[in-house]
């Protein structure tokens, strides 16, 4: 392992979902012949859409699964860009339920266990998303746990929700190593006490200043 003082002393690493392990692009890049030169603005918005609505929703106090939030995110989508036909929406939910790995994660799974770390996935996912995302990807030998905010009925960032990552995998927060492409999720473990890992696929500006990750990498093989 080429990072041993951010493992030291980690008994468990902790991936988010989407973003993160998954590409949450790759339900529009499979139909982005249909849907046409906005595809790309289309997924971004979908996405935005999607995340805001469970923050949207954590801070009322109210839970809708993230399901539901990518349904109801999806159709604001569709109504923002009324050239895109309506008829991809079946097509679309169903390529977001297949959602493709990013190609580094199964060898990176793969060595980290070997390393001798447990592996789990952390996700706003309900469980039946995370399942089949997680099967279609040919990841569940990878994964020894995975785990959804479904069962806390809350959202990340609350610090319920990451406590419930202590309490499944039964080990203190000084343990887990937790890595998100998201950063307001870095922010969030690391006001929680983890040591996260940023997950910067495309290159961002960091923010949250007073929330910082222990390190940043490029993707996942960063941390070998």
């Amino acid at each position: 392992m080429s990072n041993p003082n951010l493992f030291a002393g980690k008994t468990c690493i902790v991936f988010d979902a989407y973003g993160t392990l998954f590409d949450v692009n790759a339900a529009v890049n499979r139909h982005a012949e249909a849907i046409g030169s906005e595809a790309e603005a289309f997924s971004a918005l979908w996405r935005n859409k999607q995340l805001e609505y469970s923050w949207v929703l954590g801070l009322i106090g109210r839970y809708t699964s993230f399901w539901s939030l990518t349904e109801q995110a999806l159709d604001f989508a569709l109504a923002k860009y009324p050239s895109i036909d309506c008829a991809l929406r079946a097509p679309l939910l169903d390529a977001y339920r297949d959602l493709d790995a990013y190609a580094e994660v199964p060898q990176v799974l793969a060595r980290l266990r070997e390393a001798g770390l447990r592996t789990a996935i952390f996700s706003n996912g309900n469980q039946t998303m995370l399942d089949r995302a997680v099967a279609s990807a040919g990841l569940g030998e990878r994964l020894d746990a995975v785990l959804s905010v479904d069962d806390v009925q809350t959202y990340k960032t609350s610090p319920r929700s990451y406590q419930f990552v202590l309490d499944r995998l039964g080990v203190a927060s000084a343990e887990v190593v937790f890595c998100s492409s998201n950063r307001w999720d870095i922010a969030g473990a690391s006001a929680f006490g983890f040591t996260p890992v940023w997950v910067n696929r495309t290159g961002l500006p960091d923010e949250y200043p007073d929330l910082p990750p222990a390190t940043v990498v490029k993707d996942l093989g960063g941390l070998l």
